[in-house]
């Protein structure tokens, strides 16, 4: 429960009220030599404060601290729509909230060690999609990771950049990216926030939690007001299987994280089970694609159905333990784990599993169209920064 309330919602400090035994197990736990010392490096990482745990009396347990801000819906001038993927860089060039132009470029940002890979192909994207259009006035990026003031705090993107030049070269590269198209408007959010956003504006609602299950596993929560919380909402971290022998995360080490059941990692792990063979040296989004073509007209060949059946299926019932954090009316899948046929059936399964086993929990789950599903995500970001900056955008040229 501890881990699950770190990474959906995030904090430097843990306070655990009425036992003390159990304050100090956890706080073993999460220490530089604890089980826990990924989450222990990461939380100090984000919030650039000491992490601990603490013992309180019920009686002085801490009050809640939340705030919420709004997020996106603005769509007039000339924006451009970034949407960088562990597999594949999506960009938008937005006119007004119409896209006049999208495209899809395959790249590999997470086995690339050198920063002048990554800020060179983002500055590509940025160039193409500005070209489109007579100007630009804002630019607005959904990226995986988490982010603080635009800049680049964690995020398994750079994955392989060395920590010192991570500080110097990827903290603050999307800033200047930016400033290769001019001096504009910048938003940098998480992928995840962008994915519920995404769905608040095409079902004009709230409570959505929107999931993108792509190179990893993406959450975002637009809460009742149709704001974001400011929660960290990194459910590829979240744990979401108990069995010890659950799964591991190669980048924190540990076991039943999202990002494991959720990504298309997911697929790829359970194609041995059907006998499946994927060539090695190929990157895990072609062995993905692999998975998503091997199809006939009378169906799925190799009963390659039951791998989304399967995520379907983890889906149910990691829904239900999701509904403790967040309070949801909508759920929305996008990714390119559910391209096609495919997420169709993880939809399905996972709405059996929720009606079987979880009736009292009431959710509609629903994938948006099939190119929303790929690009829908740059075309949200187009609309993160606000309008008053555009103008004052605007007045300056």
């Amino acid at each position: 429960m501890v881990k699950a309330i770190l990474w959906c919602v995030g904090g430097y400090k843990v306070t655990i009220c009425g036992c003390k035994e159990m304050a100090k197990h956890i706080s073993a736990v999460y220490s530089p030599t604890g089980e826990r010392a990924f989450d222990y490096k990461t939380m100090r990482r984000i919030y650039e404060r000491e992490f601990s745990v603490e013992y309180a009396e019920y009686e002085n347990a801490p009050k809640p601290v939340e705030s919420s801000r709004p997020i996106g819906r603005n769509l007039d001038g000339c924006r451009i729509g970034f949407d960088a993927g562990g597999s594949d860089r999506k960009v938008s060039a937005v006119i007004n909230g119409e896209s006049v132009y999208s495209e899809e470029v395959v790249w590999s940002p997470k086995i690339e060690p050198d920063p002048t890979y990554h800020y060179n192909e983002i500055v590509a994207a940025l160039k193409t999609a500005a070209a489109k259009m007579p100007q630009v006035d804002a630019i607005g990026i959904s990226s995986a990771g988490i982010y603080v003031d635009n800049r680049t705090m964690i995020a398994s993107l750079f994955l392989k950049v060395p920590e010192n030049e991570f500080d110097k070269h990827v903290k603050d590269i999307y800033i200047r990216a930016a400033k290769e198209i001019g001096d504009i408007p910048i938003e940098v959010c998480n992928d995840g926030d962008v994915t519920a956003l995404a769905g608040a504006m095409s079902l004009d609602d709230t409570n959505i939690l929107g999931i993108a299950m792509g190179t990893s596993e993406a959450g975002g929560y637009v809460d009742g007001d149709g704001n974001v919380k400011g929660w960290l909402n990194e459910l590829a971290f979240a744990p979401c299987d108990a069995q010890p022998d659950g799964t591991p995360d190669e980048w924190s080490g540990d076991i039943g994280c999202g990002v494991k059941y959720f990504s298309q990692d997911a697929a790829i792990k359970l194609a041995p089970k059907l006998s499946i063979r994927l060539d090695e040296n190929l990157s895990p989004g072609k062995k993905l694609n692999i998975i998503q073509q091997m199809r006939d007209k009378n169906g799925y060949v190799n009963g390659v159905e039951k791998i989304y059946e399967t995520i379907g299926a983890y889906l149910g019932h990691t829904l239900a333990y999701y509904s403790t954090f967040y309070d949801m009316k909508h759920v929305l899948l996008m990714g390119r784990v559910t391209s096609g046929e495919g997420g169709d059936i993880i939809v399905h399964t996972a709405k059996h599993v929720l009606a079987d086993e979880y009736p009292e929990i009431k959710l509609n789950l629903q994938l948006p169209d099939e190119k929303s599903r790929r690009v829908g995500q740059s075309v949200a970001a187009a609309s993160l920064p606000s309008t008053f900056l555009c103008l004052k955008s605007l007045m300056r040229t």
